[in-house]
């Protein structure tokens, strides 16, 4: 089954009960059962729903994965697959990430005595190296947020094959439509599906797929133990962003490249970070493991200041000053005072957030208005 098709009918089929085509919301809390633990495969919504089955389901087809487990946000995914270690384990994670993963990395699990080691990841024969006797897992964003630094994927995914340690990939900004981290070696995909796969701006979700039955069977555990669950709506919503993933990705990709190439030769702008350009870093890499360089662009000014920054913000209309991505709609951020305020101006600096550094979500809109937009607010700096 090819991956447009994959979207709309992977994993779902009809509602047995009245042939409704869109999954039922099944809004409830607990089920009737025959006797004790004698049921339908249903018992207590915290444990298992319909609607949230069936969007593991057509997630797990969409990464070619086995299993997929949905959480009430990114970070809770992103939680849940740091619980599969104990105090005295180390964990190696890509130098330029998330703002709001490095602050889980660093300050929520910092009493747990789990060891998180942030490394440049650029180069991917470098990376052995850094690996200890207690490495257990090596984490990486590609694209990363905001520089979108890209890293070699297979080349990763023979380092821990060989070294025996797991490989998590946060598949976000790529979705699995543009990248498919399984085909390359990985072990566990992290997705914030609120971004891209989500792709309205209405619903919080995250999702962690898996091959091995043995970490399914952990990451199920955390998901009933812990509680942190979508809701039936949210997963409804889930389902139906992902019914346009294609389309909303091919849309956001032909823009993003538009914008990156206009960005480029504007005379205020010092750096564009786009994976699509040649000169980009590893940018060889991007054509061989992705299908496009997707939706996020991001640059800074050669007036490298927070002011002038925070002043190209305040001059968009069509691009919304928001938090988040990967919706329809066009959005503009100030990672150093935003999605990354939390990481230390020095880490930071070293990542290549600078004070001036924006981010932007491309959405679906004309690709002539945004670029009159993104012109309009270039001109007022």
């Amino acid at each position: 089954m090819k991956f447009g098709t994959k979207v709309i009918h992977a994993g779902l089929q009809p509602d047995p009960a009245t042939g409704a085509i869109m999954t039922p919301i099944y809004q409830t809390t607990t089920y009737v059962q025959d006797a004790p633990h004698v049921h339908k495969g249903y018992a207590y919504g915290r444990t298992h729903n319909p609607t949230r089955t069936a969007l593991q389901n057509n997630l797990a087809a969409l990464e070619n994965a086995k299993y997929a487990v949905c959480f009430s946000s990114g970070m809770a995914a992103a939680d849940a697959v740091i619980r599969l270690f104990k105090p005295g384990d180390d964990i190696l994670v890509s130098a330029d990430l998330y703002g709001g993963t490095y602050r889980l990395f660093t300050q929520s699990f910092a009493d747990f005595g789990i060891q998180f080691r942030f490394v440049n990841m650029n180069d991917a024969t470098s990376i052995e190296q850094h690996i200890l006797p207690n490495t257990k897992m090596l984490w990486l964003e590609t694209p990363s947020n905001p520089t979108l630094r890209i890293i070699d994927l297979a080349a990763v995914g023979n380092i821990c094959k060989k070294q025996q340690i797991l490989f998590c990939v946060d598949n976000t900004f790529a979705t699995p439509y543009l990248q498919q981290p399984f085909n390359f070696g990985a072990d566990l995909i992290v997705h914030s599906a609120t971004k891209y796969l989500g792709g309205h701006s209405d619903v919080i979700l995250g999702a962690v797929l898996c091959n091995e039955e043995a970490l399914h069977k952990k990451l199920a555990f955390t998901q009933n133990a812990v509680g942190a669950i979508p809701s039936p709506m949210e997963c409804f919503l889930a389902l139906r962003g992902i019914k346009t993933l294609k389309v909303r990705m091919a849309a956001h990709c032909e823009n993003a490249a538009a914008i990156a190439n206009y960005l480029q030769q504007h005379p205020k702008v010092a750096q564009v970070n786009w994976p699509g350009f040649s000169h980009h870093p590893n940018h060889a890499i991007a054509k061989q493991q992705m299908r496009n360089f997707g939706g996020v662009v991001s640059f800074s000014l050669k007036e490298d200041t927070l002011a002038a920054g925070l002043k190209m913000l305040s001059n968009t209309h069509l691009f919304a000053l928001a938090e988040s991505l990967g919706g329809v709609e066009s959005l503009i951020g100030h990672p150093a005072s935003m999605t990354h305020a939390a990481i230390p101006k020095a880490d930071r600096l070293k990542m290549g957030v600078f004070d001036s550094l924006v981010r932007l979500s491309i959405g679906i809109e004309d690709a002539e208005d945004l670029l009159a937009d993104l012109e309009r607010g270039l001109d007022l700096i």
